[in-house]
């Protein structure tokens, strides 16, 4: 199954997930279907706690990150394992709640809150707000103002540290619309501010240089630079922080070629140079927290379509279209994401050797799946396996032409079961007016 690890042939020789022929998936809860290997996902938790259980001599903390993939199910899973959740907007603090998340156990993000996403934070006592810039601190300290409330906060800073991926994930640069300058003077005004409150409770800082990252070096470097940011704060503001989120980001495996970095080393990595960097400055390790979204979820995901339509243009290209597309997958349009497919109904068929471009039923012409797919020979009516799925697919799906939105099945032990159900055609029409 190439780097699918968690993949493997049933007893009929189709495609199996979470023990679960895939085959019997389609034909159970119909096409396109997002479907989950849960064990693998509880397995990917695990190796994050252990790991940083490990590796890290001082407290610590793995905060899942919701935005890669959040519903009621994966809340009350994470919570199993023992795992924070990082939320970035009121849509995702209620999906947590509804599912019954600790509300302490919540990191709130975001580049520009709403104020009633902060009323709502605050009334449901929120364990940290990350707060973003200085306007946003201000309406913190109004609202903690209003309600007598003390407000737990980190700092989300720019370190300034290029994280070598795509521009549009690349997010702790100086150029960037999150989080404060590391050297910028509006950082020393959030502090002071910070520090002035008596009802702002400032823990310490967070940062995030950027998502799918393939190498070690900018998480070392990211760091280091903001080890050496609390040196400063504490020398100009005499204030040691308690906290150190160093967010996540670390890449996974989408295609063969693919060698990101393993969960160990990217923890062993980030909790030896904040180790260092404390002992060197002779100041007391900062709970140490990291927030891995795509690494836990994207690898146990697959997306399964029907083929229909096979266009053969002589010379040019085969477009072998799917029952899905850009409304169920947005990655390949947005930032021209490559994954890798296999035909579930006869995985094992050869030769796997011609090209041809995997498309979706939208009708737009940048809606391209896979520009480069290599299969056997496809026929309508194949069952099409889309690998590494789980992170940001679901998450980002549209109703774009009117189509439902695909249910996500979770698969264990031979067993399979419905976390998010199939939209209907009833569902785009509930909120319209005539």
């Amino acid at each position: 199954m190439g780097f699918a690890d968690h993949l493997d042939l049933s007893s009929d020789g189709n495609l199996q997930i979470g023990g679960c022929d895939t085959v019997a998936l389609a034909a159970r809860y119909g096409t396109p279907l997002y479907v989950m290997d849960e064990q693998a996902l509880r397995h990917n938790c695990r190796r994050y706690v252990d790991a940083l259980r490990n590796h890290y001599p001082g407290e610590s903390e793995i905060a899942y990150a919701g935005k890669a993939f959040l519903t009621r199910a994966m809340s009350r899973l994470l919570h199993e394992e023992g795992l924070s959740l990082d939320v970035v907007s009121g849509g995702e603090i209620y999906t947590a709640l509804d599912a019954g998340y600790p509300p302490e156990k919540l990191l709130f993000h975001g580049s520009n809150k709403a104020t009633d996403e902060l009323n709502m934070a605050v009334d449901n006592g929120i364990g940290r707000m990350v707060v973003d810039n200085l306007p946003e601190l201000r309406r913190l300290v109004a609202i903690a103002g209003q309600r007598g409330t003390p407000v737990p906060i980190l700092l989300r800073i720019r370190p300034g540290v290029e994280a070598n991926t795509h521009d549009s994930v690349e997010t702790g640069r100086q150029d960037s619309k999150f989080g404060l300058g590391i050297s910028d003077e509006e950082t020393d005004d959030a502090v002071q501010l910070a520090l002035s409150h008596h009802l702002i409770d400032l823990r310490g800082f967070h940062c995030h240089i950027g998502s799918q990252i393939m190498q070690l070096q900018p998480f070392r470097r990211a760091a280091v630079r903001m080890m050496n940011f609390t040196e400063k704060i504490r020398d100009r503001h005499g204030f040691t922080a308690g906290e150190l989120n160093i967010g996540g980001g670390l890449g996974i495996r989408y295609r063969s070629c693919d060698e990101p970095p393993g969960i160990d080393e990217f923890v062993r990595t980030v909790s030896q140079a904040v180790s260092r960097a404390a002992r060197d400055m002779q100041i007391p390790l900062p709970r140490l927290i990291l927030e891995p979204g795509r690494s836990i979820v994207g690898e146990p995901g697959i997306t399964l379509y029907r083929v229909g339509t096979i266009k053969d243009i002589p010379g040019i290209r085969c477009y072998v279209s799917v029952d899905g597309g850009m409304a169920d997958n947005l990655r390949p349009a947005l930032y021209d994401a490559e994954y890798e497919a296999l035909l579930a109904n006869r995985p094992e068929d050869m030769p796997a050797d011609e090209t041809m471009t995997v498309v979706g039923k939208a009708c737009e012409s940048g809606d391209v799946l896979i520009k480069e797919a290599v299969l056997p020979p496809p026929r309508t009516g194949d069952l099409l396996a889309v690998l590494s799925t789980g992170a940001y697919c679901y998450a980002m799906a549209s109703n774009y032409n009117r189509n439902p939105r695909p249910p996500v099945v979770f698969a264990a032990d031979g067993s399979s079961r419905v976390v998010v159900h199939r939209e209907r055609y009833e569902d785009l029409t509930a909120l319209d007016e005539l």
